[in-house]
């Protein structure tokens, strides 16, 4: 039932809205719904492991860096350099060594989710091998946000520092800006959504996903039960970063730039804000939270262009104060409530000090008092 649901989803986004939508609104959904690949592996260490990570636009620009290199070295036939433009104005003569292996395609793929699953793998283990966790787990990645920042912005000539990489021409011989190339890229990106969700909805069910669960809520218990988090998080951890590159590189070919700005803590937090308004520990709002967040800004800084932060600064503090688990959280709580007032079913029993409102306990007490 779920992969139908997910499969008219997937044909309504490719057929039904690019005939609604005008071209710009087309281009900025495109945009959002790479963005909700990385909110999907967000949610995955963080709503399902506890896992909150705030430097997640590192292995987000790391996918874009590695398609846009490879972008770059797609010269035409008559091109008087085999370096990309940047290069030639700093005097660089000869394509750095770790440009080379970007001119095969196979490669770059690999390379768009293979660097940033190894960096976060093994960042990840070194990480909880030392059993770090929490905000002091935050803040390292927040840390590992910064050096990465400003390691990238000071290679001015190697990958054009503060620039970033732009400009991209041809991709397998199809011109990246051509409408039809940008469509394909369209498609591509519903499809990788698509098995994102996927991905993540079969490692957070069955026993894997309870295994997840658990360490999210009781590290030391999963320890005392004889099993290792360490490798259970790296892993996950991992497949997190994967996502995030390969979210880099799908929203790098429909925005034509990748740069170091990817990698700012402001935008690592963003991804965490998007996944906490769709609601984490649902998947599904982390993607709607991705769609909303992103739209919800678009839209306020076309309509009120001096004050729009004012406007979704509220829409923050509104899900926070209000909505604590998020939109989908609220609407599962709430249906479910409206569900059994129809039906008159006694509220669930979720925590132990919700037994002073359960019918039978309270039926059981009546029962013991002296009768007079």
């Amino acid at each position: 039932m779920e992969a139908a649901i997910v499969g008219a989803i997937a044909l309504i986004l490719i057929i039904v809205m690019p005939l609604v939508l005008s071209s710009f609104r087309l281009e900025l959904l495109h945009r959002y719904l790479a963005l909700a690949i990385a909110a999907l592996g967000i949610d995955l260490i963080w709503g399902y492991t506890g896992m909150l990570s705030l430097g997640h636009g590192v292995f987000f620009a790391l996918g874009g860096y590695a398609i846009a290199m490879h972008l770059k070295l797609q010269f035409p036939a008559n091109a008087s350099s085999q370096l990309p433009n940047f290069m030639t104005l700093y005097g660089i003569n000869e394509l750095p060594w770790f440009w080379q292996p970007f001119h095969s395609f196979p490669f770059t793929l690999l390379a768009v989710f293979l660097i940033p699953a190894l960096l976060a793998g093994i960042l990840g283990y070194l990480v909880f091998r030392n059993r770090i966790r929490g905000v002091y787990f935050s803040i390292l990645t927040q840390a590992t946000t910064i050096i990465f920042f400003n390691f990238f912005n000071g290679q001015q000539e190697l990958i054009n520092g503060t620039n970033g990489l732009t400009n991209f021409n041809t991709l397998l011989g199809f011109p990246v800006n051509d409408a039809k190339t940008q469509y394909g890229f369209y498609i591509l990106t519903v499809v990788l959504l698509a098995g994102a969700y996927a991905l993540c909805r079969g490692l957070t069910s069955g026993r894997f996903g309870r295994l997840l669960i658990a360490i999210r809520d009781d590290e030391s218990r999963v320890r005392f039960s004889g099993y290792n988090p360490t490798g259970f998080k790296a892993l996950v951890f991992a497949i997190s970063g994967a996502l995030a590159g390969i979210s880099g590189a799908m929203f790098t070919l429909r925005s034509g730039i990748i740069s170091p700005e990817a990698m700012a803590i402001d935008f690592s937090i963003a991804m965490v804000i998007w996944v906490a308004v769709g609601g984490r520990g649902t998947l599904v709002g982390a993607i709607l939270g991705a769609v909303l967040v992103n739209a919800s800004k678009s839209l306020f800084s076309e309509q009120f262009a001096d004050i729009w932060l004012f406007f979704q600064g509220a829409l923050f503090l509104f899900v926070v104060m209000v909505l604590p688990n998020g939109i989908v959280g609220w609407l599962r709580q709430s249906s479910g409530e409206f569900v059994r007032r129809v039906i008159r079913h006694p509220r669930y029993v979720i925590t132990y000090p919700s037994l002073e409102e359960d019918p039978e306990v309270q039926g059981e007490r009546e029962n013991l008092e002296p009768r007079s």
